[in-house]
């Protein structure tokens, strides 16, 4: 803003107000220089007047002084006319207002303290929580610490406590994770940077965990930070590899479920592999069972066998010998709840399938008692109306229903048809897209072709980890899995 009067004159008779306002809403304008201006004729004096705004414009009133000199009526009208209010955008509290807030706050922080025992004035000097409402967050925070690692109240803030917490941090685990971490094991703040902490991570690391899936790791299952290498996770990881799963597979299943590795050696995983065996799963399968259901390891699994096979068998009359390859197919079916089983088998029944057809199909497809039955519906009904196949034909492949109708098998039974091609349902799906663009190009069909196995592949497992896409499988409820 520049504003410019004649000095010197005993009656000025005119003062020229400039408003030089930034483009963007009012920051800190200053009133630079005046430019020259020359007087009627009895007054051809220069005058030059310089001012500094230092203070907001939106904060503050205009100079009382500037305020009360006469302005001319044309530069009047246009300064009225040019002026913006910048209150009108915004308002800032004022100084002394944000004081007396800060005040307030903390009289009721201290009112709480000494609500539960603490002497406020002891605390002068340090930065509390602005509200009462954080406050008592934080003090339920430290009870729960107290209350699973009292010798906390032993430990030196700065030689004991902060370096642990500057070591998480270098772990990749976000800040506001980091209370959780201390929540869940507050054993943590005793530890010793260079001792089991630092090696167990190491030791992770060392067998293929990636280093930017340990921050994760360590956040569901900061455990991991108190386990000792030599007598809990290297065994482990050992035993695990005598069953056939690589020490990369190891590495990727810690990353997906690192709270595997809290399952007692001795106390479940050897007892439950014995289990496994005795209820009809090949040694050689072992590895692929755990490799899809790492949990199996570490339930009560004995009672879980024993009640779902006597189940199973009373309901589709399911053969201990069967039983074993739908564990080795499916290991989740364990855990996979009576209501939900009942619910897909009188599906199956209802749409014409007898009980030994079912229980072909949960051999050949265990998934088939897992699966969306509205998803379900949909397959089987352009399977019926569309395609117009037999029921011999889900039979003989009931994997069928895993393929996605509008991203598989509508565009590949429209190609066939198209292509005047007669096949199987095997040889129309269980290929990739890559696989099935290669058949729709040859001059001659081969229907005996080898078709894909279908058992689980581990190297599938030791591929770099990604997004899981949406499946089409019941959300894991607790009417699903019990």
């Amino acid at each position: 803003m520049k504003i410019t009067s004649c000095s010197g004159l005993a009656k000025p008779s005119f003062l020229l107000v400039h408003y030089e306002l930034p483009a963007f809403a009012f920051h800190r304008p200053q009133l630079i220089s005046i430019t020259s201006l020359h007087t009627s004729s009895n007054c051809k004096k220069r005058c030059r007047l310089v001012m500094k705004l230092h203070s907001s414009v939106a904060g503050r009133n205009r100079s009382s002084t500037a305020a009360d000199l006469p302005v001319s009526k044309g530069n009047r009208f246009n300064r009225e006319r040019g002026e913006v209010n910048p209150a009108s955008f915004y308002t800032h509290p004022s100084l002394l207002q944000m004081k007396n807030e800060r005040i307030a706050n903390r009289a009721r922080v201290y009112e709480f303290l000494r609500g539960i025992g603490i002497i406020p004035d002891e605390l002068d000097g340090l930065e509390l929580p602005v509200t009462v409402e954080v406050m008592k967050e934080r003090v339920e925070f430290l009870h729960k610490i107290l209350r699973r690692y009292p010798q906390v109240l032993h430990a030196s803030v700065v030689v004991d406590l902060a370096p642990v917490v500057k070591y998480l941090q270098g772990m990749d685990i976000k800040p506001n994770d980091i209370p959780r971490v201390l929540e869940r094991y507050p054993e943590v703040l005793g530890f010793k940077l260079e001792g089991t902490m630092s090696t167990s991570v190491a030791y992770l690391v060392g067998i293929g965990v990636a280093r930017r899936e340990i921050g994760g790791v360590l956040t569901r299952y900061p455990d991991i930070l108190g386990m000792r290498v030599g007598r809990v996770i290297k065994p482990f990881v050992e035993y695990l590899g005598s069953l056939g799963i690589p020490c990369l597979a190891v590495a990727r299943l810690i990353e997906k479920r690192p709270h595997i590795l809290g399952f007692g050696l001795d106390e479940k995983v050897k007892p439950n592999v014995k289990s496994l065996l005795e209820y009809n799963i090949k040694q050689t399968s072992l590895a692929g069972v755990i490799a899809q259901y790492p949990e199996i390891i570490g339930i009560e699994l004995e009672s879980k066998l024993h009640s779902q096979r006597a189940f199973l068998s009373s309901i589709i009359e399911l053969s201990p010998e069967d039983f074993g390859k739908v564990i080795e197919k499916m290991p989740q079916i364990v855990s996979l709840s009576d209501k939900a089983i009942v619910r897909h088998v009188n599906f199956l029944k209802e749409r014409g399938f007898s009980v030994e057809q079912v229980k072909k199909m949960v051999v050949g497809c265990p998934q088939l008692l897992a699966l969306n039955v509205d998803i379900m519906k949909l397959s089987f009904d352009y399977f019926k109306s569309t395609m117009g196949r037999p029921l011999d034909d889900l039979v003989s492949f009931p994997a069928y229903f895993t393929y996605g109708l509008e991203s598989t098998v509508k565009p590949r039974h429209k190609m066939i048809v198209w292509k005047g091609v007669n096949c199987s349902l095997s040889w129309l799906l269980n290929c990739s897209d890559e696989k099935f663009e290669e058949r729709m190009n040859y001059d001659s069909f081969d229907m005996e072709e080898m078709e894909v196995d279908s058992s689980f592949d581990m190297n599938s497992l030791m591929k770099a980890r990604r997004e899981e896409s949406d499946s089409e499988y019941e959300d894991d409820s607790d009417d699903e899995y019990a």
